[in-house]
């Protein structure tokens, strides 16, 4: 069997999920299934929204230690695949895609030339919405693709052998047997950090390059962030020591280097450490 998955994560953002649905149904090319891996939310499994993609909802419980995002993923894989999908399409529930979004991965992930390669499309950040919610007519004119990573124009495929590092799990592709060459993401990852990144690091490691699609475009809803991500720092320290021992550098630098000079870590033998703080 063959088929177009679009697999997204949610806990929490109802709003958010109900928009990437309405923006899925303009798709040019309807997905053949589209997976909800909702991390402790029942909503998703009450959600009963018009129209196609009907939601698949996969229900997965949350870690002592943080939301499990390399295990939802891999278990929406895997639930994709059992369902027939040869293309997986992962989308973050903040993402809007562009109707032309799962028409391009669909076919750069069928083309002899990138049919084995990770593949990125461009994500633009949105400004706030007005009262009303986003206009899906006119997202596309809000913002720019982010300036940190190529966007190549609709149409274009750009192949990036050395690019593994500027991969992001926000929206990219991927055929199902590279999938299961790389065996998903790593699940000792918990919580917020690096799994996307170490992700990237195992493509490059067995030879599968990267390739940014052009017409996969994608326009990420404006949350309120903080910066540095303080509610995640814990997280964030844990991933990258492990990510460190595993790949030789350390992933997220400048977000350790701001969790330094507030004095919320520091350095060890080689080791950041948890300082302890007072109010």
């Amino acid at each position: 069997m063959t088929g177009t998955a679009v697999i997204t994560l949610v806990h929490g953002r109802a709003a958010h999920l109900r928009t990437q649905h309405e923006a899925l149904r303009r798709s040019t090319l309807e997905p053949d299934d589209y997976i909800v891996v909702a991390i402790d939310d029942p909503f998703p499994g009450r959600w009963d929204p018009p129209g196609r993609p009907r939601p698949h909802v996969v229900p997965v419980a949350a870690s002592t230690e943080g939301l499990p995002l390399a295990k939802a993923r891999n278990l929406g894989a895997r639930c994709a695949i059992a369902r027939g999908a040869d293309v997986l399409v992962f989308l973050d529930v903040d993402c809007l895609p562009d109707p032309g979004l799962v028409a391009a991965y669909a076919t750069a992930s069928r083309c002899p030339r990138t049919k084995d390669h990770l593949l990125c499309g461009p994500v633009a950040y949105l400004p706030p919405p007005p009262p009303g919610g986003y206009e899906l007519d006119t997202v596309a004119g809000l913002a720019e693709p982010h300036p940190g990573r190529p966007a190549p124009d609709p149409g274009e495929v750009l192949v990036d052998p050395g690019g593994h590092r500027l991969f992001w799990s926000l929206s990219f592709a991927v055929g199902s047997e590279t999938w299961s060459s790389l065996d998903g993401f790593d699940e000792t990852y918990v919580g917020y950090g690096a799994e996307d990144t170490d992700f990237g690091q195992r493509a490059a490691s067995q030879g599968v390059a990267l390739a940014w699609v052009g017409g996969a475009r994608s326009y990420h809803q404006h949350h309120p962030v903080s910066d540095p991500p303080v509610e995640h720092l814990d997280d964030i320290v844990r991933n990258a020591t492990y990510f460190h021992q595993t790949w030789g550098f350390w992933p997220m630098g400048g977000w350790l280097d701001e969790f330094t000079n507030l004095g919320l870590i520091e350095k060890r033998k080689g080791r950041y450490v948890r300082l302890k703080t007072t109010k």
